[in-house]
């Protein structure tokens, strides 16, 4: 891989893993269009560390909290459970709902990615995808109620948006953007639904990123680390920035630039292949 590559690429993951627009598909796409060479697993796990390392150091405090509090609800005391705050109880229930709502997500990555290696990463399927799952976001955002508190919030809501995440496996859907939609339409407001997404993005890069670092070590892909580390380094600083900004400007501008964008990538995507 060229220097340009490199950072090309390592920008789009981190700028595309935590907006509603597909990583993945853009990942794809450069191949696809410019005749680039595959990037190869090394730089994807490389790629994905450090979207996971941003996520993880945005949310450290929350993180933290979760993890405390989960951990009080594996030793249950009546005691206890009376002196813990309403905040510390919300936060012991998002960690198990996050939890549970992962399973659907490395189940069907279990099951189907190699089929999905196989039969699914053409442009054909992203243009599908992105207009598709833009559309629907574009319908969430425009007539969802958005009059869900997180306090209000429920195990079978975070179920919900568990197996819409599972969807994201087909490239071009957008984790992201299809954990956010389900958000909506469950009655989450901008900002939470980009919030509850962003945490369960947290073990779900952590397995994809798993995944890929097993194929590694199994294969015999000779690895680049120059590229690995210039890679997790822009990924990471890229990541960080878009998901602070993004938590910032999602209740001014709404989903609807992002709608409008996968319309239109999704268009270019169309008449490319069938030209």
């Amino acid at each position: 891989m060229s220097l340009i590559e490199v950072f090309l690429l390592a920008l789009i993951q981190g700028l595309t893993e935590f907006l509603p627009i597909s990583s993945s598909a853009h990942l794809i796409l450069p191949s696809q269009l410019l005749g680039w060479i595959d990037q190869g697993m090394g730089f994807d796990v490389a790629v994905h560390v450090g979207s996971l390392l941003a996520v993880c150091l945005y949310f450290r405090k929350e993180i933290g909290d979760m993890v405390v509090a989960w951990y009080a609800t594996l030793t249950p005391n009546k005691e206890d459970d009376a002196a813990l705050t309403a905040e510390e109880k919300l936060n012991g229930r998002l960690a198990w709902w996050i939890v549970f709502a992962t399973i659907p997500a490395g189940a069907f990555g279990f099951f189907g990615a190699d089929f999905i290696e196989e039969n699914l990463r053409s442009a054909l399927v992203i243009a599908i995808t992105t207009i598709a799952f833009g559309l629907l976001l574009g319908f969430a955002d425009i007539k969802a109620k958005q009059n869900v508190s997180l306090e209000q919030f429920t195990f079978k809501k975070a179920m919900i948006i568990g197996f819409a995440q599972a969807i994201a496996i087909i490239p071009g859907t957008s984790r992201s953007g299809i954990t956010m939609t389900a958000g909506l339409m469950l009655g989450l407001s901008r900002e939470n639904a980009a919030r509850f997404s962003f945490l369960m993005s947290i073990p779900a890069i952590a397995m994809a990123g798993g995944y890929l670092t097993l194929k590694l070590v199994m294969g015999n892909e000779v690895v680049d680390w120059t590229a690995m580390g210039i890679g997790a380094l822009l990924s990471f600083v890229s990541a960080y920035a878009c998901i602070h900004y993004f938590l910032i400007l999602v209740n001014k501008i709404g989903m609807m630039p992002f709608v409008i964008y996968r319309l239109v990538l999704g268009g270019v995507l169309l008449w490319f292949v069938t030209q």
